[in-house]
């Protein structure tokens, strides 16, 4: 049933969702070395069920944005991309990436950009042409891209980051962060007022100890004034004065995992006295203001030795606090998940009526940085849903008390 359900993910990296046996086949064409040249052997060596931390987790991505190097490739990979989650019955995607990444000096950003929106566009054409989206009995295949900038990069990182930092010599590397990161802003509102590409929002990804989000205040003020919306990870690898830094910082929209946040354990700062307090007047402030949570369970399982199992997630904490929540992917190859994995286990871990489930459903939906105007969106909305309790009249019965 959750598989024909139409569902979305707003938190969908490009670099850490390519299809194993293209990963395999661009790396012999690319001359990229992967420690094993199987499906089986990389699951076993490169993309495991448990890291020792975040880091090790995110060596993995060295490896696929090293083939992500030319318009085909990224074209090719955003187009599976599209196709996999078309498969599922996901509806609207939000795929991120860092365009510094993969920028060249014969392919700048906008052209990294208009690569990936040519896969997504071709995926979404060859879809919507199908006969039960044309006549309406279902709905359409829509996407958004959301440009990722960096907290922490070195001259190893990519070309780009590498003449960004040989550029600036006798500048501090916080100026450098966000100087890139403002760089970044300017590339995604080109390429969505002037290239007319669908992007829909700004993030901010890598290490949050010592690289806090005020290093990207300026480039955040700039997505603000050019009315991209924000969304930043935040809480994922640090306390909760983290999420709070990305709320008032940067005014982030949307927080991407956010798993410290009931964690009085987690809190660095040393000003806060009493953790209890300040824990429970975050929650209030980011339930009060909508704040959306993007969620990411199979992922922060990999990642966060704290969580033993999925019950050990807050993600129960924040439904019952009344939180905006939506599940995530993160990355489907890297934590070897699809929408309707994270969807199934969190049913059944924290047994989800029909009712909880809808309403995980919809928010994916209702807090998406959707790329046309609230009316569409709406409209766009009411399609899902509509088509979604299609779907559950065919299962009626069968999950009112949990999965």
């Amino acid at each position: 049933m959750i598989r024909r359900l139409p569902k979305s993910d707003l938190h969908l990296h490009l670099d850490g969702s390519i299809r194993l046996p293209t990963l395999i086949e661009l790396a012999r064409s690319e001359g990229v070395e992967l420690p094993s040249y199987t499906v089986e052997g990389l699951k076993e060596t490169l993309f495991r069920k448990r890291y020792t931390d975040l880091e090790e987790y995110l060596w993995a991505f060295t490896l696929t944005c090293a083939v992500l190097q030319s318009y085909e490739n990224l074209e090719r990979v955003a187009y599976e991309l599209a196709l996999d989650n078309q498969a599922e019955g996901v509806r609207y995607i939000e795929v991120r990436f860092a365009p510094q990444l993969h920028a060249t000096r014969g392919m700048d950003m906008p052209s990294v950009l208009s690569a990936v929106n040519n896969g997504l566009d071709r995926a979404k054409r060859e879809f919507n042409a199908r006969h039960e989206v044309e006549s309406g009995s279902e709905p359409p295949f829509e996407y958004g891209i959301i440009a990722c900038a960096m907290r922490f990069f070195s001259e190893n990182f990519s070309q780009y980051y590498s003449d960004m930092v040989s550029a600036h010599p006798y500048t501090t590397p916080d100026r450098v962060f966000g100087l890139a990161s403002l760089e970044l802003v300017g590339a995604a509102s080109f390429a969505r007022n002037e290239g007319g590409l669908p992007v829909v929002g700004v993030d901010l990804a890598g290490p949050e100890e010592g690289y806090p989000p005020v290093h990207h205040r300026e480039a955040y003020m700039q997505a603000h004034r050019s009315f991209l919306r924000k969304t930043v990870h935040a809480g994922e690898a640090y306390g909760p004065e983290s999420i709070f830094q990305a709320i008032t910082e940067l005014h982030a929209d949307r927080i991407g995992h956010g798993t410290s946040l009931f964690d009085p354990g987690a809190i660095r700062d040393p000003n806060i006295e009493d953790r209890e307090r300040y824990i429970d007047e975050l929650v209030q402030f980011i339930a009060d203001r909508r704040i959306t949570m993007e969620v990411c369970l199979t992922s922060n399982l990999q990642t966060d030795p704290t969580l033993l199992s999925l019950s050990d997630h807050p993600f129960r904490k924040m439904m019952e606090n009344r939180l905006s929540v939506v599940l995530c992917t993160d990355n489907r190859t890297v934590s070897d998940t699809t929408v309707t994995d994270e969807l199934y286990k969190a049913s059944k871990a924290f047994r989800l009526g029909m009712k909880e489930l809808k309403t995980l459903v919809v928010y994916g939906f209702k807090r998406s940085f959707y790329p046309g105007r609230y009316a569409e969106k709406r409209e766009y909305v009411r399609q899902c849903m509509e088509y979604f309790e299609k779907v559950e009249k065919t299962y009626a019965g069968g999950a009112e008390d949990g999965m």
